[in-house]
């Protein structure tokens, strides 16, 4: 097997999402027991999102459901990919995660994303703006200050202040400055559009300034990854999210994931079938002889220090046997 890979790490993050014929708190209840599979095979980190008012998406408190999935496992990193933090207080964020850290010491990470509510009703709903997001790089340093108890303030984020929470940066456009800026880790996606995620990568790794948090670049890349015993078999675990994201792109709204077996039958418009064909392209998947090339390829070709796997469908069978596969590619402890 590649050295390359078998240098990685491998974590997944989970958005929950929910799957036509069950509602959302099953899809909360799935988060879990992934979050525990997973773990068994040797995975590092598993990360839960944050989404408001989307249909196809149950995870809208991801600090309350990283709570539940480190009370469920024992060892693996849990934290979020991630906390919008244009949409809460500095403050309040570094309380959770301080609470987090608190009671499950050494295993919660804090990703933090600068997306808004997706629609303007979300967006109000919340109290936001679209250029909320703009504020990104000085709330992030905001709530860096509250756990190195320098906000100047005179208060104190308890219990957060003086605990070592590692921060992570979602990177969209100019996110990668901003945590090249700060000295914090970047993640960065999605792994289909190569060129642009290793300009990214590039640009944070030329502009990275050592940090209290992080003295060197690290490097996270993100995407969907599927294997399974056959090509074909791959390809259909993609099917559903790649409907769902047509769908969303055409109708302005995100579903619940369809069976592949519906999306097959379905007759799509020239519109409809162009983003969903789209989203099939350059995703990573196939057998696991066929994902291995592949890893190699990206993984080489970003200098990448870890995988953070985003793949979802509505086979959970075939969802947990596509980690199980990918575990034996990583060469992960359990899997070996």
């Amino acid at each position: 097997m590649s050295s390359v890979i078998a240098a990685t790490r491998f974590s997944v993050l989970d958005r929950s999402r929910t799957r036509e014929g069950h509602e959302g708190p099953e899809a909360l209840r799935d988060t879990v027991r992934l979050a525990r599979d997973v773990e068994g095979l040797g995975y590092h980190r598993f990360w839960v999102s944050e989404h408001h008012g989307v249909p196809g998406v149950a995870g809208s408190a991801p600090t309350v459901l990283a709570a539940a999935v480190a009370s469920a496992t024992r060892a693996i990193r849990v934290g979020t990919g991630g906390v919008m933090l244009p949409n809460h207080r500095p403050l309040v964020v570094a309380e959770q995660f301080g609470v987090l850290e608190s009671l499950f010491p050494g295993r919660i990470d804090m990703g933090l994303g600068r997306s808004v509510g997706f629609t303007d009703g979300v967006r109000k709903a919340l109290g936001r703006g679209k250029h909320d997001a703009e504020d990104f790089a000085a709330l992030l340093a905001e709530l860096l200050a509250w756990f190195r108890g320098t906000s100047g303030t005179g208060v104190h984020a308890r219990p957060a202040e003086g605990l070592t929470v590692p921060p992570f940066v979602l990177a969209v456009g100019e996110g990668a400055a901003i945590a090249a800026e700060a000295g914090l880790p970047l993640v960065i996606g999605d792994i289909r559009g190569r060129e642009k995620m290793l300009r990214g990568i590039d640009a944070y790794r030329r502009a990275f300034r050592p940090s209290p948090w992080r003295a060197e670049p690290y490097v996270v890349i993100a995407g969907t990854v599927a294997v399974a015993a056959s090509e074909e078999e791959a390809r259909r675990l993609l099917l559903p999210e790649a409907w769902s994201m047509a769908y969303s792109r055409t109708h302005g709204t995100f579903p619940p994931l369809p069976t592949a077996e519906r999306v097959e039958s379905l007759t799509m418009t020239g519109k409809e079938r162009g983003f969903y064909e789209a989203g099939l392209r350059g995703q990573v998947y196939g057998t696991e002889e066929q994902v291995a090339g592949e890893l190699e390829r990206v993984i080489g070709e970003s200098g990448a220090q870890e995988v953070m796997v985003t793949t979802s469908t509505h086979d959970r069978e075939g969802l947990l046997d596509s980690f199980r596969r990918l575990a034996r590619v990583a060469e992960l402890p359990s899997a070996r």
